[in-house]
């Protein structure tokens, strides 16, 4: 998979076998390894060296720096930006007080202590980290002499272990299994630049691993061992970007690997502050991407298994143990006990589908198809033959009010925003016309009888709010909820016109999809949800039994499907009436995997795979959504780009089928893959899967924009195997949309 991601990002890896790999890198014992992938552009370099050019660099561009001195205190000016308190380190007396617009936490091992100063506290943690140097070894000193080269670097993923040359001897590091926190809840502000105490019993096991491996370190003299703190968070990625409700306050930590990270962290943190965007699609590295369930508790688990995992392979379908069960929805338990196999999203539990009964709800992790596949292909096969049922709470969900909500919400949101009663697909696009959200935003008229006034107190509907006037809700991806909060908060009136609350897991959802799903919404509501009574894209308030819900007539199947919407004190009894009412009707519960198998045939794309803040609308398809009639945040750049002397479209998401059978032992994309044309590679896969009901796989990506309508030949490489790929015109099931509208 790297390999193959490397093709279209530029790298130069070759696979090699095991005996091209021994003359490359001679002190491996052959035994142990199957073969190996090379770059030939490899190197290091001495990161003091660096630390100081780059600085060298910042003065010279105008910046000034001040050495020995420590902020102590960071407090928000009148004026909106930020003083710090700064004291000098050796005599530890008040140095000054610096005015500043923008406050970068790159605060290392004291990133936490530098978001508490500002009430912040993010999810990072150090572990130790060892390493050993050995003597000089003579079989690298003749290895230098014969060959005017230094020992290669390497990363045994199997041992677990990674060695360089180091002087005339080498360096051995390893992420042992065992992994140690350091200063779990404090990190002292005297640590220093100095060394924790090394305990080589704890990496004992990797060390036998890689003196096996690696002959050489056996007969080697150890000259020091390294053992040195440095920080991750949960998922071993940096915590980059503005933080929400601090403007001007900025994150810059958890960088793991500082010296081969800091330029890229640095140059997207610039672009960030001077331009408003990153210039790069860093969203895996977004501090928005946790909410308030990364404690420190949770970041501590996260984190050390992230650690000991450092070189293990990570398969597509696995969702870690860490961390798990904690934020969980008030069905969850009736869903495990219909064996759902859970998955994690924005750290609430989800169904991914249902195993057999008596059979353990475990999925196998690989890179081809799971013991998921007949499962999900029943589940999918039930959704268009009769209706099906899955849980939605782990969307996003925000409401909008006040006099100025839609004035706000048609600036902000590049599409129509709908009238009472109804619902529509709208993008959200940044200053560059780049998607930074696909949402769907409803809105709610004035509750029955209500009065414009603050003499008028109506309560009712389905969150039990007042509500005087009209309303917004907005629905989006479950993982990008602070990603939206902090880009709502940067454009919200100051004059108080407008407020929004995020409704999160509290509101809870259901939605049921098929051919058969008016029927059973028919049989559990007496509203009337014919097809005159309930069009397409209708959002209305009404009762399932006796529960109160919101309802939409929506759902990202593509099928004829209701999404419900209500306060999670009801989603028990919501459920357990459409589960009875249903019975009859064949209603199946689904999970996430099966509604991945048909959305592909609708080729519906998703947040962080096919729409990215690097592709704008017209790029993704949403087009159609756009209202370039109407002034809304990136309209200028788009008129710009489109406009007859612009440049227009840079790529296009197309749709393919793949030639990939064997059923369930056959292979899909997963996303990351690259797209061959005429023999060369031209795109990347984004996402895909098997689409059960049409009987295909599928794969969604993005080529040239030049390529659009080309026929091909296109090829798509699926782990080392280049196989046909067929553009779709379209997409695959009910083209004219007959069953979603019917």
């Amino acid at each position: 998979m790297s390999h193959a991601r490397g093709r279209y990002l530029g790298m130069d890896t070759e696979l090699i076998s095991v005996a091209e790999a021994k003359e490359l890198l001679p002190i491996l014992d052959e035994q142990y390894f199957v073969g190996a992938m090379w770059d030939a552009n490899e190197g290091h370099l001495d990161p003091s060296q660096i630390t100081h050019a780059y600085l060298e660099c910042a003065r010279k561009r105008g910046a000034e720096t001040v050495r020995h001195s420590w902020v102590r205190e960071i407090k928000r000016a009148t004026d909106g930006g930020w003083d710090l308190t700064v004291y000098d380190t050796k005599s530890d007396e008040d140095k000054a007080t610096v005015h500043c617009e923008h406050v970068v936490n790159a605060g290392g091992l004291w990133a936490r202590e530098v978001g508490r100063m500002v009430g912040l506290e993010l999810p990072l943690l150090a572990m130790e980290h060892m390493y050993l140097l050995t003597e000089p070894i003579p079989e690298v000193i003749e290895h230098n002499k014969t060959t005017g080269k230094q020992i290669i670097h390497a990363i045994d993923f199997g041992g677990e272990i990674y060695m360089r040359q180091e002087g005339d001897g080498l360096l051995l590091g390893t992420y042992e299994q065992g992994g140690k926190p350091w200063a779990q809840r404090q990190t002292p502000w005297d640590f220093g630049a100095r060394l924790l105490t090394p305990d080589l019993e704890r990496i004992a096991d990797s060390l036998d691993t890689g003196f096996k491996h690696f002959p050489v370190f056996a007969e080697a003299g150890i000259k020091q061992v390294i053992n040195g703190p440095f920080t991750f968070a949960p998922d071993g990625n940096p915590l980059l970007g503005p933080v929400r409700g601090l403007p001007g306050y900025w994150s810059a930590c958890a960088v793991m690997a500082g010296l081969s990270q800091g330029g890229g962290v640095g140059l997207s943190l610039a672009n960030w502050i001077t331009d408003g965007d990153p210039g790069f699609d860093i969203w895996g590295m977004d501090v928005s991407r946790y909410g308030d369930y990364a404690t420190m508790a949770y970041t501590n688990e996260k984190v050390r298994e992230n650690y000991s995992r450092r070189f293990s392979i990570s398969f597509p379908n696995e969702h870690l143990a860490a961390g798990r069960a904690v934020q969980t929805s008030p069905i969850y338990d009736r869903l495990a006990a219909e064996n759902a196999v859970f998955g994690v999203g924005f750290g609430l539990e989800t169904a991914l589908w249902f195993q057999k009964e008596g059979e353990d709800p475990v999925e196998d992790v690989t890179f081809g198809r799971s013991n998921a596949w007949e499962q999900v292909r029943a589940e999918a096969l039930a959704v268009r033959s009769s209706v099906g049922m899955w849980e939605t709470t782990g969307f996003s969900k925000f409401r909008f009010s006040g006099p100025g909500a839609r004035r706000y919400l048609d600036r902000l949101l590049a599409g129509r925003i709908p009238n009472p009663g109804r619902m529509s697909l709208t993008p959200m696009t940044n200053l560059a016309g780049n998607l930074i959200g696909d949402l769907t935003v409803a809105t709610l008229g004035p509750a029955a009888g209500a009065a414009e006034g603050p003499e008028t107190t109506i309560t009712g509907g389905a969150t039990g709010n007042v509500r005087l006037s009209e309303e917004f809700v907005l629905f989006g991806s479950g993982s990008a909820e602070r990603y939206y909060e902090r880009w709502f908060d940067q454009h919200l009136p100051a004059d108080g016109s407008v407020q929004y609350e995020t409704l999160g897991f509290e509101m809870a959802g259901l939605s049921i999809a098929g051919p058969n799903a008016r029927a059973l919404l028919e049989k559990v509501t007496g509203t009337d949800v014919s097809q005159n009574g309930m069009r397409f894209m209708s959002f209305k308030e009404l009762n399932i039994g006796l529960a109160p819900v919101w309802c939409g007539r929506v759902t990202f199947t593509g099928d004829l499907g209701y999404e419900f919407w209500m306060p999670a004190r009801y989603q028990r009894y919501v459920y357990q009436q459409l589960l009875e009412a249903g019975e009859e009707l064949g209603l199946r519960m689904f999970g996430l995997h099966a509604l991945n198998s048909l959305r592909l045939e609708k080729g519906f794309g998703s947040w962080a795979r096919e729409y990215r803040p690097i592709y704008d609308p017209f790029e993704a398809n949403l087009g159609r959504f756009i209202q370039m009639d109407k002034d809304f945040i990136g309209r200028a750049a788009l008129a710009a780009k489109y406009a007859d002397a612009g440049p227009g479209a840079s790529v296009a998401l197309l749709t393919f089928t793949v030639d990939s059978d064997g059923g369930q032992d056959g292979v899909d994309v997963i996303g990351d893959e690259p797209i061959w044309h005429k023999g060369e590679v031209v795109g990347w896969v984004t996402s895909g899967g098997y689409a059960h009901h049409s009987e295909v796989s599928v794969a969604m990506g993005y080529v040239p924009a030049g390529l659009a309508e080309s026929d091909g030949p296109f090829e798509i490489e699926i782990i080392g195997e280049r196989k046909t790929a067929t553009r779709v015109d379209g997409c695959i099931w009910d083209t004219n949309a007959e069953r979603m509208r019917g």
